[in-house]
C-alpha cells in the first residue's frame, strides 16, 4: 500500500512540517511506502494534478489551510475523477471546524480534525485492512510528540525549515484558533536543544522558525534553550515568535550575548489600544510590551519583527494610525496585518457583535467593521504594501530612517508617500520599478524637508540604492 502527503506551499522557499510529522508517524508505524509530494502556489495546475497522478498512491493526504485550501479543493476533485479508486482525505487547521463544509463533498473520503499523527496511522491500518473509513475522524493528541525529532533531513531542506518544540498555548486570542484549545504539551529543553543540533547536519546558512505560538510561556525553559543556543555548535538563524511582557532580566541578559543575525523574534503587539486588546482576551498591556521592544531593540544583536494587526474591535482608523507610530520605531520590521475571520474562533462567533463582513472565500479576511470602513480598510492595505515594499530587504534603511526621524508620524508619512504615489505616477505600486520608486521617494521627501537637507538626503538614498543595485543610481536633484 502506497500513501502519499501532499502540501500545496505558498512558495519554493516554504516547506511543510505538517506531512513531515506524518511521515515519521507512519514510519513508526511500519508503513514505509509513504511520500511527500510538496509543490507551490506558483506551480502549473496541470503539472501538480500529474505529479498526483503519477504517485499512484492508494492513499493521499491533503494537508489544509487557508493560503491553499482553494487550489487542493480543486486538485482533490480532479485527482479522484482520475483515480476514483484511491482514497482522500483532508487534514489541517482548515478542516477542523465547522466540518460540514467538507464532508458532504463527494470526492471526499475522510475528514481529520485537530492533531493527525494517531489518526493517519489508524486510517492506514483501516485501508490495509479492507475495511471503511470514516466520514470524520476527529484526531487525538500524538503521545510520541515529546520524544520525535526535528522531520528534516538534508536532502530535502530548504533555506526555511520549521520546528515545533511545544503545542498548544496558554493565552486565548479572540482571533487564534488556540484559543479553542486547553493546555501546552513542549518538549523539555535538553530535547529541544538536541533537536535544533541536528539541522546542523543542514549544510549553509538556514533559518530555523520555530512555530511554536509563544515560545516563552514557559520562562524558566526558554532561557535554558536561549542559553544553550549560545554554544557555538548551533550555527543557524533561529526565529522565535514570543511575548515580550513575559521576559525577565535574565531573559535580556541571555539574548545580549548572541551574535548579530542569530536570533531572531517576533513579537505581537496587533493593536496599542487597550480596549481593543481586552476585547480580544489579550491582557498584557501594551505599554510593556513595546518598553521590551525597545529594549530588545537597542541591544542591537536581534532582529525584530512587530506585528500589528488592523481590522479588530473597537479599533478604528485614527487609532490605528496611533498604534502603527507607537509601534514603529520598536521594531526592524513592521508587518502591518488583516483580521481573518476563521471557523472556530471567538471573533468569527462574534462577528455580528462586531459589525465585521469578511470575505466569504480564504483566507477570510475582514473587509468592513462597526469601526472602520471598507474604503478604510481598502486604504491600509495600500498602506500595508507600500511599508512590505520600502522595508523590503532593507533596501530604503537609510533613506527612510533619515526621513522618518524628521517627520511627525511614520503612519503619516506612508499615507501621504501613498497619495503622492497615486498622484504622480498612477499605478499599482508593483509595477513601479525599483529606480524609479527611489526617485519618486527622493521628490516626495524633499516635500517634507528643508532646502538645505536636500542634499543629504539624497546621499542616504544613493547609499540605499548602491547597497542593492549594481546600476548607477538616478540623480536626485
Amino acid at each position: 500500500m502506497k500513501i502519499t502527503l501532499f502540501a500545496l506551499n505558498a512558495s519554493h522557499a516554504h516547506t511543510s512540517l505538517s506531512v513531515r510529522c506524518l511521515l515519521a508517524a507512519l514510519r513508526d508505524a511500519g508503513y514505509t511506502n509513504v511520500e511527500i509530494l510538496e509543490p507551490t502556489l506558483r506551480d502549473r495546475t496541470e503539472s501538480v494534478l500529474a505529479e498526483l497522478v503519477k504517485s499512484h498512491a492508494d492513499l493521499y493526504g491533503f494537508s489544509c489551510y487557508i493560503w491553499n485550501i482553494r487550489e487542493t479543493l480543486a486538485l482533490a476533485r480532479d485527482l479522484k475523477a482520475l483515480c476514483p479508486n484511491a482514497k482522500i482525505l483532508l487534514g489541517g487547521p482548515e478542516v477542523s471546524f465547522d466540518t460540514h463544509r467538507f464532508t458532504d463533498l463527494p470526492f471526499i473520503d475522510c475528514i481529520v480534525t485537530g492533531e493527525g499523527e494517531v489518526a493517519i496511522v489508524t486510517l492506514a491500518d483501516l485501508l490495509a485492512a479492507g475495511d471503511p473509513l470514516p466520514r470524520l475522524l476527529t484526531g487525538t493528541p500524538d503521545p510520541a510528540f515529546l520524544a520525535r525529532g526535528a522531520h528534516y533531513t538534508k536532502d530535502r531542506a530548504s533555506t526555511l525549515v520549521y520546528y515545533e518544540s511545544a503545542r498548544g498555548c496558554p493565552y486565548h486570542c479572540a482571533f487564534c484558533l488556540s484559543a479553542a484549545q486547553t493546555g501546552v504539551r513542549a518538549k523539555s529543553a535538553a530535547q529541544t536543544l538536541a533537536d535544533l543540533l541536528s539541522f546542523e547536519e543542514i549544510p549553509g546558512p538556514i533559518t530555523v522558525k520555530l512555530v511554536d505560538r509563544t515560545f516563552n510561556f514557559d520562562v524558566a525553559r526558554a532561557k535554558k534553550i536561549w542559553q544553550g543556543l549560545l554554544d557555538a555548535r548551533y550555527t543557524k538563524c533561529y526565529h522565535f515568535e514570543i511575548s515580550a511582557g513575559l521576559l525577565d532580566e535574565e531573559c535580556f541578559a541571555i539574548l545580549k550575548q548572541f551574535p548579530a543575525r542569530k536570533i531572531r523574534l517576533e513579537i505581537g503587539v496587533q493593536s496599542t489600544k487597550e480596549q481593543t486588546l481586552a476585547a480580544i482576551c489579550r491582557h498584557q498591556s501594551a505599554t510593556s510590551t513595546l518598553r521590551a521592544a525597545k529594549r530588545l531593540k537597542a541591544a542591537g544583536n536581534l532582529h525584530l519583527h512587530l506585528d500589528l494587526i488592523a481590522g479588530l474591535p473597537f479599533e478604528d482608523y485614527a487609532s490605528f494610525a496611533r498604534s502603527f507610530d507607537d509601534t514603529y520605531f520598536c521594531a526592524d520590521v513592521l508587518q502591518l496585518g488583516f483580521l481573518k475571520l476563521l471557523h472556530g474562533t471567538p471573533l468569527y462567533e462574534n462577528a455580528k457583535e462586531y459589525g465585521m463582513i469578511a470575505s466569504g472565500t480564504p483566507p477570510y479576511t475582514v473587509l468592513q467593521t462597526k469601526w472602520l470602513s471598507f474604503e478604510e480598510l481598502h486604504r491600509l492595505h495600500g498602506i500595508a504594501d507600500l511599508l512590505d515594499r520600502l522595508q523590503e530587504k532593507g533596501r530604503f534603511a537609510h533613506g527612510l530612517h533619515y526621513i522618518l526621524t524628521r517627520v511627525p508620524s511614520p503612519f503619516g508619512f506612508f499615507e501621504n508617500f501613498l497619495d503622492y504615489l497615486c498622484l504622480h505616477d498612477g499605478r499599482a505600486l508593483q509595477k513601479i520599478a525599483q529606480r524609479e520608486l527611489f526617485s519618486h521617494f527622493y521628490a516626495f521627501g524633499k516635500t517634507l524637508l528643508p532646502t538645505d537637507r536636500h542634499a543629504e538626503f539624497a546621499t542616504y538614498l544613493e547609499a540605499d540604492f548602491r547597497s542593492a543595485e549594481v546600476r548607477r543610481p538616478p540623480k536626485f536633484q
